[in-house]
């Protein structure tokens, strides 16, 4: 059975930091496009950033400069470092992965609030 099972959230006060991880088990996704998506309360799902099976990166939007994603294909095993949180990225964020089909992790709260 192929699962993304992400972990890392939690509260944080704003310009606090979080590195959430996704595990992905069930085959290997060292060939996977690997992303990260949000939800924030009310308003649609979002693409964050991405990272590709050579470990080339794209980041979108406000997370530019603040957040960092990586994989560590040895341990099929992807993170989202994020710093200087803002109340705006309070979100589910979600793990994709993505090749010949897509899988989706169950998600992470982060809440960044004082």
């Amino acid at each position: 059975q192929v699962q993304l099972v992400e972990s890392g959230g939690g509260l944080v006060q704003p310009g606090g930091s979080l590195n959430l991880s996704c595990a992905a088990s069930g085959r290997d996704f060292s060939g996977f496009t690997m992303y990260w998506h949000r939800q924030p309360p009310g308003k649609e799902r979002e693409p964050v950033a991405f990272i590709l099976p050579g470990g080339a990166t794209t980041y979108i939007g406000s997370v530019k400069g603040r957040f960092t994603i990586s994989r560590d294909n040895a341990l099929n095993m992807f993170y989202l470092q994020m710093n200087n949180l803002r109340p705006k990225d309070t979100a589910i964020y979600y793990c994709k992965g993505v090749a010949e089909k897509g899988y989706w992790g169950q998600g992470t709260q982060v809440t960044v609030s004082s």
